[in-house]
């Protein structure tokens, strides 16, 4: 990779990676897990670097889809190590007070705890879908599955994470979209 190239990464990396870093804790659940899978995908997008059109495209799309193929294999990976547990531990409930940011980063922590727990597909689906705001098609495609499956597996995440956090009457912002039958 030439001088040019490498800058052109550099740029890319210091303008994308807290996005991509967020991306990644959110598909994880784990701040280690998150830095791993993120230095993991950006070692790979250095790989392809030199290969991509970065200048008629950003490289986002690409690196969106190296973290989910690489959370999905390491993912598979583990499943055959892991055992299962008698119970899931409660998750605290939600202190909301709009103006304090300490509260604000305990709902986040609260809402990445719920992700957590959820299988696999429907935390991908759900962070792809509502957190990165990609139609179900697209969605589909990165994960390898049809939009039926997208649907099935966001309508899930979402029932489990409701139940999940409880009541949040005083949490007021946006909600995810409900399915309206329209297409993104």
């Amino acid at each position: 990779m030439d001088s040019a190239e490498e800058d052109a990464f550099a740029a890319f990396v210091r303008d994308r990676g807290d996005h991509f870093m967020r991306l990644a804790m959110l598909l994880t659940g784990s701040p280690a897990e998150a830095e791993d899978l993120l230095q993991a995908g950006l070692v790979k997008l250095y790989q392809a670097w030199p290969r991509l059109d970065v200048n008629s495209a950003p490289p986002d799309a690409y690196l969106r889809k190296i973290l989910v193929n690489t959370r999905r294999s390491w993912w598979q990976a583990r499943w055959r190590r892991e055992s299962p547990v008698a119970s899931v531990p409660d998750v605290a409930p939600a202190i909301w007070d709009d103006g304090d940011p300490a509260d604000r980063y305990a709902l986040g922590a609260l809402v990445r705890d719920a992700l957590a727990v959820l299988p696999r597909q429907q935390r991908s689906v759900l962070v792809l879908r509502y957190i990165e705001d990609l139609p179900e098609a697209k969605v589909a495609e990165l994960l390898g599955c049809t939009a039926g499956t997208v649907k099935t597996h966001a309508h899930r995440g979402l029932r489990a994470l409701r139940a999940a956090l409880g009541d949040l009457d005083s949490f007021t912002v946006n909600e995810a979209p409900r399915s309206t039958g329209e297409k993104k």
